[in-house]
């Protein structure tokens, strides 16, 4: 990157991904970086797409790029298929912009199976880091907590275990700004000599791993209340816990609602506790935290929900600008005694 690159943080996103692309996606751009200076944004897509998208809309003109893009993965393509064949889609486009240091991020709302393997095929891991763990926030009544992994090694090792702890730990403190996060794993209970074969193995790892501040296992019931700013666990148990997380969310808020509009009296006590409660809820919107990260490769990769609006898709890009500008990649190949 130029001298004046190297001061900004450059995202490449994808706006042709997602059910709401490429308006919801275009919206989130320009609204990222209405709310940062040092920003630039490659939006990769179809010219012609995009430009339709942004008509009407006010964004500094010198910091947004169209870079053309005319193909697109659809989401019931095989990934590994689709990342060979179709080289002109906006996500091989956008992650060959990091792999060449044309961006330092990149973040799409399209296909999970793509992100994924374009990640870890092109993009590539930090020498070192045998595989890239996907890493999105969870709501707490604490504040966020970091879920790792969620969906990308559902045959994870003890030590890719120990792996993402640390990359989670690193991730937490410097970009996050938790001093010495709490780190948990995922378990059926917290005795030491609970859970499967994985869970045993890994635990004597991460209690002797100095580089962390390991508490122990950790129910699922108690992540909600903020027992631990780092869940880690293998993909499978991630995703079901995240699923499930956002399918209760919904849930709740809907009985919420329902009940709040059921009577007359129930709507004029809604409209006196509104404030409070929506203050409150705020904190377990997913969407405020940004997106998914694809942790550990030479570059950051951040998964949208496929149904992002432009407000996840600002804060997924402000969450590019944080993990640069706290230099959270030279900690990671601090893990490995490659800098510093």
């Amino acid at each position: 990157m130029s001298e004046k690159n190297q001061e900004i943080t450059v995202v490449a996103l994808d706006a042709m991904g997602g059910d709401n692309a490429p308006g919801e996606i275009v919206k989130g751009a320009v609204a990222a970086l209405q709310a940062e200076e040092k920003l630039e944004i490659r939006l990769v897509g179809r010219k012609e797409d995009v430009e339709k998208a942004l008509e009407g809309l006010t964004y500094p003109a010198d910091r947004l790029t169209i870079v053309d893009a005319r193909e697109v993965i659809e989401v019931e393509e095989h990934p590994a298929g689709a990342i060979k064949s179709k080289k002109d889609s906006s996500i091989v486009v956008g992650l060959k912009l990091v792999k060449e240091g044309e961006a330092d991020a990149f973040v799409s709302s399209g296909s999970t199976g793509a992100v994924l393997v374009g990640g870890q095929l092109i993009v590539k891991t930090i020498k070192g880091i045998r595989r890239a763990p996907l890493a999105p926030f969870i709501p707490t009544s604490k504040g966020p907590c970091l879920l790792i992994d969620c969906g990308a090694n559902v045959d994870a090792k003890p030590e890719d275990l120990v792996l993402f702890a640390k990359l989670g730990y690193i991730y937490c403190k410097h970009a996050m700004h938790i001093e010495n996060p709490k780190v948990g794993l995922l378990n059926i209970g917290t005795e030491e000599t609970k859970g499967n074969a994985l869970t045993q193995a890994a635990f004597p790892l991460l209690k002797d791993c100095k580089e962390i501040n390991f508490v122990g296992n950790v129910e699922a019931r108690e992540i909600p209340a903020g027992a631990v700013d780092v869940a880690v666990c293998e993909a499978f148990v991630g995703n079901v816990l995240l699923k499930t997380y956002e399918g209760v969310g919904k849930t709740l808020l809907s009985e919420i609602k329902g009940a709040l509009l059921s009577n007359f009296q129930a709507k004029i006590g809604g409209l006196l506790i509104k404030k409070t409660l929506k203050k409150s809820m705020k904190r377990f919107d997913a969407s405020e935290y940004g997106g998914a990260m694809l942790l550990g490769l030479n570059g950051l990769v951040v998964k949208a929900h496929g149904n992002a609006t432009s407000k996840e898709i600002k804060n997924a890009i402000l969450q590019c600008v944080e993990f640069k500008t706290q230099h959270v990649p030279e900690e990671f190949k601090k893990i490995f005694g490659l800098e510093g």
